[in-house]
């Protein structure tokens, strides 16, 4: 098993709480595309064509049927092992919440109860105009929304919106409390999201990143590892019970 494996579950397990943060490659292991791999989203669509606030105004037929495909796959696919770990980590006190830069909601369908949406959720869709919530499952076929007759947009931030301020507010004062830092599957490249890791390492938290592609923090981290998030936080867990820690 790997060292850094191993310092990961003892960190854990001498941890009063620790915070997570995950990006695409969370995703990934449920079969969701990544945006910026070479064989993600954004090869086949320019982000400021179709999912910005330019497009939601200017082209919103093409924006819409954009985010119907998007929506619709989200009904193919169920969190994965390691979303089911950090949840029940979550019920045993391990964790104290998640920051995720993922739109999907497969953390609150594995049952992860505190999860702060930097970006939004594809899970529901508002009205432009009086804010009136509803299941993204209606975008399908109602892209009017059914109070005022403005237009119905999925729950996501858009290029060209800022990131909602209430989730911000609480990822740095999870970032600020945890003694554990954990990033998985961020290439930590989209800001500000990504200076959260580094808030939290020099507030004297422990940093590791479980990431296939290096990131701009993998020299301040405790502890970095290249392999399947679901493999090592199953791993973890092992340990960790293996230690009492459960």
């Amino acid at each position: 098993m790997n060292d850094t494996v191993k310092k990961l579950a003892d960190a854990m397990t001498g941890s009063k709480m620790a915070a997570v943060f995950t990006g695409a490659g969370m995703s990934t292991e449920s079969g969701l595309p990544d945006f910026r791999s070479s064989e993600g989203l954004w090869e086949k669509y320019r982000p400021e064509e179709l999912a910005s606030v330019d497009a939601l105004n200017r082209n919103f037929g093409e924006f819409a049927s954009f985010y119907r495909q998007r929506i619709a796959t989200l009904g193919e696919v169920q969190p994965n092992r390691g979303h089911l770990i950090l949840a029940d980590w979550e019920r045993r006190g391990l964790v104290g919440g998640i920051i995720t830069q993922n739109v999907d909601g497969l953390h609150h369908a594995a049952g992860s109860k505190v999860v702060h949406e930097l970006h939004g959720t594809l899970r529901e869709v508002r009205c432009q105009s009086c804010g009136d919530v509803r299941p993204a499952s209606v975008f399908a076929d109602e892209t009017e929304c059914g109070k005022c007759g403005g237009k119905m947009r999925p729950g996501v931030v858009l290029f060209g919106e800022m990131l909602p301020e209430d989730a911000l507010q609480a990822s740095s004062e999870l970032a600020l409390s945890c003694s554990v830092f954990l990033v998985l599957g961020s290439s930590l490249t989209v800001s500000p999201a990504n200076m959260l890791p580094e808030r939290a390492r020099r507030n004297g938290a422990k940093l590791f990143i479980v990431n296939n592609t290096p990131t701009h923090l993998d020299d301040l981290a405790d502890g970095v590892i290249r392999a399947s998030i679901g493999d090592t936080l199953a791993s973890v867990d092992e340990l960790m019970k293996a230690k009492g820690r459960d």
